[in-house]
């Protein structure tokens, strides 16, 4: 095997654990995850306080969904 490979493959592996580890992922759903999504979910939460959701908003979205 050589070295670009053996390093991915380590590295996979250890990402794919972590996964495991920290957000109960099995490994097909680490593997259908995007690069950038895995970044996005283990990435610190941000300082600034969130606004969270109204009621509205909350709604209007079950109603979006309810209609698929």
């Amino acid at each position: 095997m050589n070295e670009p490979t053996a390093r991915f493959g380590a590295g996979a592996t250890r990402l794919c654990a972590l996964a495991a580890h920290l957000l109960g992922w099995r490994p097909h759903e680490f593997w259908n995850a995007t690069p950038e999504e895995l970044a996005t979910i283990l990435q610190p939460a941000s300082d600034a306080p969130s606004q969270g959701l109204d009621r509205a908003t909350l709604n209007a979205m079950m109603e979006r969904d309810n209609e698929r």
